[in-house]
């Protein structure tokens, strides 16, 4: 059985908690500052309700409901709440598969009552977060993610054997997980219009897909959006030189998951909280692409001294690659060469005697 979370409007929601203002108010998220210039990436349910939803342009949305509130979208609170719901699901101290910014996977082969897990999943993420999520259970992700949207908001749904035909009986095919677009069209098209339809002429597209697998249907050979760690520090910490090797270590631990996946990131971004510099974040974009955690600590360097504060005080370091690719680059010139080497070599000790075997000299002031 697997367990899927999906955060319910979960850019919306954050903002909603952040400013008790714009509680209950119809809201969108914009991917950029001016309100009328842009798409909406996130919208809460009361502008839902009104019939807006991401995707559309902001000035579509105005339209529709003029006292629109509006909020500019700041992607490092978001990744950052993501991160710490990620670490409270850890807890539960069953196999966690990261989807996206806002869903999550567990694995209940060892839990005795999934809907349980269920409902304390839900009010754990209640009580810390002040925000709201919809849970599906089911035999496989396919299913756990369809019943998780089926409920929203703060649903939880159990798929199984008693109500799974009147479950994809009642459902349309385009709420299916990998049917939004072509391959819906596709199949309705031949006039399978529901998810029954579609089970009864492939029963397979349903049970294979296995927790951690890159057999998923809608989700083969996809690369992840971006891939993050943080740290929050024991106490506010005003020693720079701690500072920027906390940064290095994230910035190595970043680059470590990058290789393992074979990707390379173009945009390196960089959250820091502090009683001086408040919420900052800021992300740098660059042409040459990399997995080098030296190189990604170099970029978080440069978005660093943006902040304009010469020794602000800090608590909670957060570095985030983005703009994935595949790694397929091969280095010309015998500096690359030499660099890719290295690293090579540095990944196969670590490999084998331990994660942190070798690592840089100045992440020892982390300890």
């Amino acid at each position: 059985m697997i367990l899927h979370v999906d955060m319910d409007a979960f850019f919306a929601s954050i903002e909603q908690t952040i400013n008790p203002r714009l509680k209950g108010k119809p809201l969108i998220v914009g991917s950029r500052g001016n309100k009328m210039h842009t798409v909406v990436c996130a919208a809460s349910y009361e502008a839902k309700a009104l019939g807006i939803h991401s995707g559309i342009p902001s000035r579509e949305a105005f339209a529709r409901c003029p006292n629109l509130e509006f909020v500019s979208a700041d992607q490092s609170k978001y990744i950052w709440t993501s991160e710490q719901i990620f670490q409270l699901l850890k807890g539960f101290n069953l196999p966690l598969n990261y989807a996206s910014i806002d869903e999550f996977q567990m694995d209940l082969a060892s839990c005795p009552n999934p809907v349980s897990l269920g409902k304390e999943v839900k009010e754990q993420i209640y009580a810390n977060f002040n925000i709201t999520a919809s849970v599906g259970i089911a035999r496989s992700w396919l299913l756990a993610k369809l019943a998780s949207k089926l409920n929203k908001p703060s649903g939880l749904t159990e798929i199984n054997d008693s109500n799974f035909e009147q479950v994809l009986r009642q459902t349309p095919l385009d709420k299916l997980c990998g049917m939004g677009g072509k391959n819906g069209q596709i199949f309705m098209a031949q006039g399978l219009q529901t998810c029954w339809d579609l089970y009864l002429n492939l029963p397979q597209f349903f049970e294979a897909s296995p927790f951690f697998s890159n057999e998923n249907p809608g989700k083969s050979n996809e690369k992840p959006k971006s891939v993050s760690h943080s740290y929050t520090l024991p106490k506010n910490e005003i020693n720079p030189q701690v500072i920027r090797a906390w940064i290095r270590l994230l910035s190595e631990m970043v680059a470590v998951r990058l290789r393992q996946q074979n990707l390379v990131s173009a945009t390196v971004h960089l959250w820091l909280n502090g009683p001086e510099i408040g919420n900052f974040g800021a992300q740098k974009t660059q042409q040459a692409q990399t997995s080098d955690g030296f190189e990604i600590y170099q970029r978080a360097l440069k978005i660093m001294a943006k902040s304009g504060l010469k020794n602000p005080r800090i608590r909670l370091i957060g570095v985030t690659c983005s703009n994935l690719s595949w790694a397929t680059y091969q280095p010309l010139l015998s500096e690359e060469i030499r660099r890719e080497g290295l690293i090579k070599a540095l990944d196969r000790i670590n490999n084998r005697f331990g994660e942190r075997a070798i690592y840089p000299a100045v992440t020892f002031l982390t300890h």
